[in-house]
Parts: C-alpha cells; sequence; structure tokens
C-alpha cells in the first residue's frame, strides 16, 4: 500500500470529523483552517476572470514543506481564447509509484468533475477540466477541493503558486506566490517575510518575535539553543534541528503521565483533528509536535505551526489534564491521577 492514497484518505476523513464533530479543543483552529481555504477559493474565483488569454497559472502543494519528496501534486489553470477556462491536474503517471493515488482519490476527482486523463483535449496524462469562463466559481471550488480533499493539502499556506503570460502574481488567499528570487506572503506580518540569502536562525527569530510581538533583537534562545513562548498553562518551544535540517514547534503537554491503552487512543483521535502535527506520549511524558522543514524554509509554514500549537497545547493540556493526571508546565498544585481514580473516566 503506498503511502499518500492513505495520507489523502486520511485527509478526507479529517476534513468529515472537522464538519461533524464538534470538539472543543479544534472547534476555533478548525474555523480558521475552514475560513483560509474559503479565502483561498473566493481569490482565485476572482482572479481566473482577470486573467489575460494565454496566461497560466499553476498552484502546487509544497513538497519541501508536506515531505513528498519528489511527487509533485499540482494543478494548472490556462485562460483560452472565447473566454474559456482549462484545468488539468497531476494523475498517477505524473507521480512516484510510492505516492500515487488509489481507487477512492481518482474516484474522488472524478466526482468533482474531472475527466480521466487524456480525455479532455491537451491533458495527457493529467486529468482534464475546460468549461466556459461564467463558471469560474465552480472551477475555483473543484481546484480548491482537489488540493484540499484529494491531494491532502493540510492550509492554503501550504500551496505555492507561479503566473506565466502575466507580469502580476494575483492574490490567493493565504498561499504564496513564488516570483524570481523572491518570497511573497502577504498574510504574514512584514517583519517575517524573509529573503532566501537570510541564514534560517534569523527567519526562525524573526517569526518567533513577531508572533511574541517584540523585537527580534530582544529575543534569545536558551542554553539549548531553543526559542520559547508561553501559551497560558503551556509552553512552546522552537527548535531547530540539523539532521534532518527541520524547525520543531513541540510543547510537553503533561509530564509524570501514567500511559495506559486509553490515553493512547485519546491521543490517536485528537492527532487525526489536527490539520497538522500529531500528540503522542513517550517516557510518561505527552508530547505535542509539528515540525516545519528547514529545506527551503518559509516562514509562513512556522508561523502557521506556532500558531497551531500555542492554541493547541494551552487547550489540551488543561483537558487531558483533568481526565488522566500529570503535570503542566504551569500547572501549580497538578498531581498524577491514578489508574484507580480514572476508572470510569470518558475518551
Amino acid at each position: 500500500m503506498s503511502e499518500r492514497p492513505e495520507a489523502a484518505r486520511a485527509a478526507r476523513a479529517t476534513l468529515t470529523q472537522r464538519t461533524v464533530i464538534g470538539d472543543p479543543a479544534t472547534v476555533d483552529l478548525r474555523g480558521k483552517v475552514d475560513g483560509a481555504w474559503s479565502d483561498f477559493r473566493t481569490a482565485l474565483e476572482a482572479a481566473l476572470p482577470a486573467m489575460p488569454v494565454g496566461s497560466r497559472l499553476t498552484v502546487t502543494l509544497d513538497p519541501t514543506a508536506t515531505g513528498t519528496g519528489e511527487a509533485v501534486y499540482d494543478v494548472v489553470l490556462r485562460v483560452l481564447p472565447q473566454s474559456v477556462v482549462h484545468a488539468d491536474a497531476v494523475g498517477n503517471a505524473g507521480l512516484p509509484e510510492e505516492y500515487r493515488l488509489d481507487r477512492v482519490a481518482v474516484g474522488d476527482l472524478v466526482a468533482l468533475g474531472w475527466s480521466p486523463p487524456g480525455v479532455v483535449e491537451e491533458t495527457a496524462d493529467r486529468f482534464g477540466l475546460r468549461v466556459p469562463m461564467d463558471e469560474a466559481p465552480g472551477v475555483a471550488s473543484v481546484v480548491t477541493r482537489t488540493l484540499r480533499d484529494v491531494y491532502g493539502a493540510p492550509h492554503p499556506a501550504f500551496l505555492t503558486y507561479t503566473v506565466s503570460g502575466d507580469d502580476v502574481l494575483p492574490a490567493l488567499g493565504s498561499a504564496r506566490p513564488v516570483a524570481a528570487g523572491t518570497v511573497l506572503a502577504a498574510h504574514t506580518p512584514s517583519s517575517a517575510v524573509a529573503a532566501y540569502d537570510i541564514p534560517l536562525e534569523e527567519q526562525v527569530r524573526t517569526v518567533v518575535a513577531s508572533l511574541s510581538k517584540t523585537d527580534p533583537d530582544a529575543l534569545n534562545p536558551d542554553d539549548d539553543g531553543e526559542f520559547s513562548v508561553r501559551a497560558g498553562s503551556a509552553m512552546v518551544f522552537v527548535k531547530i534541528n540539523d539532521n534532518p535540517r527541520l524547525v520543531d514547534v513541540y510543547s510537553p503537554i503533561l509530564t509524570e503521565v501514567e500511559p495506559d491503552e486509553r490515553l493512547y487512543e485519546r491521543l490517536s483521535q485528537l492527532t487525526q483533528r489536527m490539520p497538522i502535527g500529531r500528540l503522542y506520549c513517550t517516557e510518561s511524558t505527552v508530547w505535542a509536535s509539528v515540525p516545519v522543514f528547514g529545506r527551503d524554509f518559509q516562514p509562513t509554514h512556522l508561523l502557521l505551526a506556532l500558531q497551531v500549537m500555542t492554541r493547541l497545547a494551552d487547550e489540551l493540556d488543561d483537558r487531558l489534564q483533568g481526565d488522566f493526571g500529570g503535570k503542566r508546565f504551569f500547572g501549580e498544585g497538578d498531581k498524577g491521577v491514578s489508574r484507580a481514580e480514572r476508572t470510569g473516566m470518558y475518551l
């Protein structure tokens, strides 16, 4: 079984859970993520009619941020004469074997309105779609759902896009336009926008300082080279790792926990509801972690990870401590709860 079809199925399952499960720990985060996708779809809908004939817009799930290696999941949109929109999306012929779409994902593409590879003119081995420009809203919706539900993009901030045939790059919500030698990130605080030649350490410092509303020069790492951000009763750490090159945003949600099967099941359920990152328990500590790739680092990805983690850690440490005991980072008076005391507690 290939890895990517499993990821696509997980993304669809997560979407369903976000829609029908009002978990207090994720409801606000769900709204932010859904809102970001809505902004992306609306912006794409507006951008298509403004594109001149012959221009090409390519939207790509950034492989350096998602860990998909050589697999490039993309959608290309072109404006043809007589106000026609042509779109094509990558299929299995363009993907490495381990990242190819399974039958469920292929069926989802067809259900969204894509024609199988080669059916639409000039699509070759890619899924195709060709409609009049007045159907641009439908095209924007299909593209958005393809990137999110089928290709598994957790947030528009993980998308990059380029435009050829036109000197103007439209703003597509929190997706990142890529122009020669420049990183553009309109949704990121201006102080967090970084050029390629700035060292990773300085870019990380700038993003953390922006979130903390402090001057980057006043922000110093601890003896372990980590930056820290307090989030209520939790503490979030930001650390740069060299091998592999990534920025780890993590939090010790609870310490001195007595793990059991029910705790592991709870953490698994919560992880499925997170748009990015994971929860796990090791050595009597419950951890939350959201890694950000350091290669071709994008400040927007770190900013999103920090926003996710600060919100998540502050809410989950309270809820999990009440159910499973243990100690919060800033939980004065916290104490462990014995297995006997946990009898009958719900998941």
